[in-house]
């Protein structure tokens, strides 16, 4: 891990950049303190260019290809980026010092196989799914998307805390649509983050077409990491998957429809023994595994090998071994793995939970001495256990003594010493309005505006939101149809429970946040509930579950202003209305508790005709 790292720092010094409109084979050399403006090199599929050794998904985009560059905010936005890239804009997004990388993706339809039909999927530069993301903590990612479909398209990034700029999230709260043939450049900074996450297409059910891909924050060089650099990293995406077009499949949540159980699950973009991941017997290799899926928990196991989880979502956790591994939709985990078994091949198993009928498929662990194909049984898993899953996540905890982003010891947080200032109960239901399937937190259930709620929020335009729109306990009410805002003060620190009245797994996330999953148990919680907190070592993440007729709990430190959303990772049920904002307000308009719009902000709604702010 300390050797990607340091080769990530190494390409700052002679990088290419992905522009191709005069920024590109721009130079700056990088000392102690200063600054680089230099793209990371990406991987192509000859692997040359691989950060780690055998590994097989691609790297950083190397972003040569030549498109049309059409930032939101015309010539002047790009006059900004210039300003930006050397330090010295007057709102610059971040600090000087920190590295910037830059990509430029071209996002088309292309046809897909994933389960053997022909498919209409959405591509990243010509990839399913897209290409990885490299960085480093603190870095800058200055990331050109163009969109060559012919709907609007949006970018989110699943984990990624868009610290006091809530602006660039790309959810339909706060960012506008990228317009066919248009494009947007997302500014963003993984400020004091490291760890597993991924990036999906928000918008219009475009995730059940593809569009998504692997984030991996790297720890600087001079923290510690609290495990010997592994002689591998893979990204490993798993996630069920239908055989239907998204659009059919958005038609029929649209005429208010539930859909199906999906048709299969794929690994990597590939079906049953489609995906390999290479590996040298003796030798450890990292596991970043995310469920990009629509709706299924799933269990991830390999044969015959065991599981070391050492990452969750940007917390270093105690080193626990497992055979198998329950991953809720939205959730990322990183574990090693170890080749010590013979030189054959094994199976990579990853099957539904929860479910009578299960889903199953197989991936390929290949031995570079293989004596053999993959033989035997395929190894079973867990089903329908709820007990077993519950378990294993109170098992999962932070490592106290490991590093995180920064020198200091994870447990130097005394979370559990902090008066709640707050509680907040969710609960959700489903029902019907106006005869069409709706999903709900509290009786509420979503509708989008026209006007992004945080330009509306930034503009002061009157008509597009109300804050305190959803109540912040559930009342037992029917669902009703609202834009559902909930308003909490900056800085403090809230007691959140989501309680699962339904006989489904639930899982949440939430943006902008990493959170403290204190308990979670069976029936109603009450007060008395919280004599079973972990107070000491829960671990920190922005994804949890809620099991069914079952309760979770989180602590939250509410330190990022902005407009956050809240949401449902069954991707249905966040589509029909389960999810809502969360303002985090100050009436303070200093840059240190909030980033003003972006100077080349898509503009639409009411607020289109605004202006963004001067240089």
């Amino acid at each position: 891990m300390r050797a990607a790292r340091k080769e990530l720092i190494r390409q700052e010094h002679g990088g290419e950049s992905s522009y191709d409109d005069g920024i590109e084979g721009r130079k700056r050399d990088e000392g102690d303190g200063g600054s680089s403006c230099d793209a990371s090199r990406g991987g192509g599929d000859s692997g040359k260019r691989h950060i780690f050794k055998g590994e097989r998904r691609q790297g950083v985009i190397q972003g040569k290809q030549k498109m049309p560059l059409k930032l939101g905010g015309g010539a002047a936005a790009f006059g900004a980026f210039l300003v930006l890239c050397v330090g010295f804009s007057l709102f610059a997004v971040t600090l000087a010092e920190d590295p910037y990388r830059f990509f430029n993706w071209n996002v088309t339809y292309g046809d897909i196989y994933p389960l053997g039909v022909r498919q209409r999927g959405i591509l990243i530069n010509g990839q399913f799914p897209g290409p990885d993301i490299h960085s480093v903590t603190n870095d800058n990612l200055i990331i050109n998307v163009f969109n060559s479909l012919d709907e609007p398209f949006l970018l989110s990034w699943n984990g990624i805390q868009q610290r006091r700029n809530s602006f660039e999230d790309g959810v339909l709260g706060t960012t506008c649509p990228i317009p066919p043939g248009r494009n947007f450049t997302y500014i963003l900074q993984v400020k004091d983050q490291i760890g597993s996450f991924y990036y999906f297409p928000s918008l219009n059910f475009h995730k059940a077409a593809g569009g998504f891909g692997g984030i991996r924050i790297l720890s600087r060089p001079r923290i510690p990491v609290p495990f010997p650099d592994p002689a591998g990293d893979y990204t490993v995406l798993i996630g069920d998957w239908y055989k239907s077009n998204h659009t059919t499949l958005k038609a029929h949540l649209d005429r208010g429809k539930k859909l199906p159980l999906p048709d299969g699950i794929l690994i990597n973009g590939r079906g049953p023994n489609g995906a390999y991941l290479n590996v040298e017997q003796g030798k450890t290799y990292r596991l970043r595994i995310s469920n990009v899926g629509l709706q299924h928990s799933l269990n991830f196991r390999i044969q015959n090998h065991k599981l070391k989880l050492v990452e969750v979502e940007g917390t270093h956790s105690l080193q626990t071994t497992y055979s198998s591994l329950d991953v809720h939709v939205g959730q990322s985990y990183s574990v090693l793995v170890t080749a010590d078994q013979p030189a054959h091949d094994y199976y990579i198993v990853v099957s539904t939970r929860f479910n009578y009928k299960i889903l199953t498929t197989t991936g390929v662990l290949h031995y570079s001495n293989s004596g053999g194909q993959v033989s035997g049984p395929i190894p079973g898993g867990p089903t329908i256990q709820i007990d077993w899953s519950l378990n294993q996540a109170r098992s999962i905890r932070t490592n106290l003594t490991a590093s995180g982003p920064r020198p200091n010891p994870q447990g130097s947080y005394h979370y559990g010493l902090i008066n709640t200032t707050k509680t907040i109960i969710l609960a959700s239901s489903a029902g019907q309005v106006n005869r069409k399937q709706r999903y709900a937190i509290n009786s509420v259930s979503y509708v989008a505006p026209d006007t992004p709620l945080k330009l509306a929020d930034y503009f002061k335009i009157s008509g597009v939101f109300r804050a305190g729109s959803i109540s912040d306990r559930p009342y037992g009410g029917g669902i009703y149809l609202d834009t559902s805002v909930l308003q909490a003060d900056y800085r403090s620190f809230v007691e959140i429970v989501f309680q699962n009245n339904e006989n489904i797994v639930q899982s949440y996330h939430l943006d902008g946040y990493s959170f403290f999953v204190v308990g979670m148990d069976g029936g109603q919680w009450t007060t008395a509930s919280r004599n079973s907190y972990n107070l000491r070592d829960a671990i920190a993440r922005c994804t949890t579950q809620v099991y069914p007729y079952s309760w979770t709990a989180i602590y939250v430190a509410l330190d990022n202003v902005g407009m956050w959303n809240l949401r449902s990772e069954f991707w249905a049920r966040q589509y029909l209305g389960q999810q809502f904002y969360l303002r985090v307000y100050t009436d303070s308009n200093s840059i240190r508790d909030e980033f003003p719009v972006p100077k080349n902000a898509l503009l639409c709604g009411k607020a289109s005709g605004r202006h963004t702010r001067p240089l």
